[in-house]
């Protein structure tokens, strides 16, 4: 057991990093809000921890918890422009924000080493460590669910209009939304800069925005252990279909195809759906034998 454990630790690690990027993706799409910038949220949190750490010597601790509150603090400037967006182009506006961050992380090369990446980052960061800030993170967002700040959420998300007329301040929830988001976002990133030795800034391009957002929309977005279920699924592929390497893409293409066409809420909100049908059905039998 304990080498089956030491074998897949790595593979664990994974797990529970992008178990915290699904998280911070499933906030922004859970308010109602089309937005892929956590990748450069992710990025900020990431590079501005480890510079503080590599280039000034400050304390892993210090770093992460500034590269945190530096991510939070960018989400909501990000949120003040996008609140006059919707759909697309909050899409659009978002992309372009992850290539901004791209950009400056390959010719700021005295802060992140350029193209070249920054390494030396002391690795401070164990599976504990993951282990404990996932569970929190779960934890955290699962509790934001069960409150009003949860069902304003929802009601932003399925009509506007009726959000508002029942008095429910959508810059304000989506602000939140998205502060937690960043927060989230970046904390993860640190995480991951002082738990794999170097960065490089391809690291958070366009196949990690998709990644990430591959995970919410495969889990599903209304229960919070649908990005959970959705990251822990197509972390494990690349090992499960092994034999299928050079096909390994095209396997992943078509879980989601199917996926999206079968179970378009999502596996965790399907599942979810179909029990709550099944027991509505059974009290429904009762109350006619009655």
């Amino acid at each position: 057991m304990l080498d089956f454990i030491i074998a897949y630790r790595p593979l664990l690690d994974v797990f529970l990093l992008h178990t915290g990027y699904a998280l911070a993706q499933y906030l922004v799409l859970r308010s109602g809000s089309f937005s892929i910038a956590n990748a450069g949220l992710t990025a900020i949190g990431a590079y501005l921890s480890a510079s503080l750490t590599v280039k000034f010597g400050l304390p892993p601790l210090v770093a992460v918890l500034l590269g945190t509150l530096v991510s939070m603090l960018v989400a909501m400037l990000l949120a003040w422009p996008l609140a006059r967006l919707r759909g697309v182009y909050q899409a659009i506006a978002t992309l372009a924000f992850v290539q901004v961050v791209l950009s400056l992380n390959i010719y700021a090369e005295r802060l992140t080493g350029g193209a070249m990446g920054l390494s030396g980052i002391p690795k401070v960061v164990s599976t504990p460590i993951l282990l404990v800030s996932a569970a929190i993170a779960v934890y955290l967002v699962g509790s934001l669910n069960r409150s009003r700040f949860g069902r304003a959420f929802d009601a932003i998300r399925q009509d506007e209009a009726v959000a508002v007329s029942l008095g429910v301040a959508i810059s304000r929830y989506q602000l939140l939304a998205f502060a937690m988001s960043g927060a989230l976002a970046g904390y993860f990133g640190a995480l991951e800069a002082f738990h794999s030795y170097a960065l490089e800034p391809n690291q958070f391009g366009f196949p990690f925005l998709v990644a990430v957002l591959s995970y919410v929309v495969l889990g599903g977005r209304h229960s919070v252990w649908g990005p959970v279920v959705g990251t822990a699924v197509l972390v494990a592929l690349p090992e499960v279909s092994r034999p299928l390497a050079e096909y390994r893409m095209l396997v992943y293409g078509l879980l989601l195809i199917l996926v999206i066409n079968f179970m378009p809420r999502g596996i965790v909100d399907t599942w979810l759906h179909l029990r709550l049908s099944r027991r509505r059905g059974s009290v429904d039998q009762d109350r006619r034998a009655a």
